[in-house]
């Protein structure tokens, strides 16, 4: 430093530019290569992922995943996403359907890894109630019957079926075909319910159908990969999850079925559900449900006046 002091002086002194290429940078070749292989390969793998993995593959150019994204941006390129799926009609409620507890239920599986258990549970779709539950190490056509028969004793509706003479109904039923149920039901064969769920194979199973013809259910079942078709089910479980967190811990399948039996009967008498105006399922499967939200509405009425009156008392007015 002295003797380049000597030689160029002070003032002679240049900053050289920052910076300077890696030893391990990425060669012009390798650059061209990325941008060959997302134009004979872009439309197709879809990701800079699979590019780069495409690319070792073909032995055109190696490097990683993230140097073919930064390379594809650095050219303004943009791979392109998967294509639209064509969306499907959702399928309308039977005209025979009436929106009242009893005639409509949803069901579903859910599961408890740590158990190593799945529960179906059956759920009335307009009063929330949570109806039935059987915990299985399987989740097949034999568990949906099984817990269907619970739930039609619980609710009383086995005298019902037995006492109902539709032949033609269950055929109607047991074929899937609306045209026929329809034509049964305008001969005054009405299904008992309807039956709500996802296109899961014990759904869609050709024993579920048989067995639910047999007792004059009716199915409908939402539309592929959209849940939303099922929301109440859904919710219930999510509900159920959320706010009694322990089930999810629990290790023993008997512990866990005592459990789940525990929180239904919290979930329908005490459990107030806003989507059904702050009442317990109990309370709207039953009936109660629109006495006990016209006593609140009267009440906060009464309580308004109350208060109107007091301060105007109080104020000389």
């Amino acid at each position: 430093m002295a003797a380049r002091r000597r030689e160029d002086g002070l003032e002679g002194l240049v900053d050289q530019a920052p910076g300077g290429g890696a030893v391990h940078g990425l060669l012009d070749s390798e650059r061209e290569a990325i941008v060959e292989l997302f134009e004979a390969w872009g439309g197709i793998d879809r990701s800079h992922r699979k590019l780069a993995h495409r690319g070792s593959r073909l032995c055109l150019v190696h490097v990683s995943e993230s140097t073919v994204r930064r390379v594809l941006a650095d050219h303004g390129l943009i791979l392109p996403g998967p294509a639209p799926r064509e969306p499907a009609e959702k399928k309308p409620w039977p005209d025979w359907l009436e929106w009242k507890p009893r005639r409509i239920w949803a069901y579903d599986f859910t599961h408890f890894p740590r158990a190593r258990r799945c529960a179906v549970a059956v759920l009335d779709m307009v009063s929330r109630k949570w109806i039935a539950t059987l915990v299985s190490a399987e989740e097949t056509s034999t568990q949906v019957e099984v817990c269907f028969l619970a739930a039609l004793e619980a609710e009383g509706l086995l005298e019902v079926i037995d006492a109902r003479d539709t032949a033609q109904l269950r055929e109607a039923l047991l074929s899937g075909h609306p045209e026929q149920i329809e034509r049964a039901v305008d001969g005054g064969q009405v299904p008992l319910l309807l039956a709500v769920s996802d296109n899961g194979p014990q759904m869609r199973s050709h024993s579920t159908r048989e067995f639910l013809a047999g007792v004059h259910i009716a199915q409908h079942f939402g539309r592929p990969h959209t849940p939303t078709d099922q929301a109440w089910i859904e919710t219930l479980f999510g509900h159920v999850k959320g706010e009694w967190p322990h089930l999810e811990k629990i290790v023993d399948p008997g512990d866990l079925e005592a459990e789940l039996d525990h929180v239904r009967e919290q979930y329908n008498s005490v459990r107030l559900h806003a989507s059904i105006g702050y009442v317990t399922p109990d309370d709207e499967h039953e009936g109660r449900g629109d006495a006990i939200r016209k006593a609140r509405r009267d009440g906060l009425d009464q309580a308004r006046q109350e208060r109107l009156d007091h301060h105007r008392r109080s104020r000389g007015q």
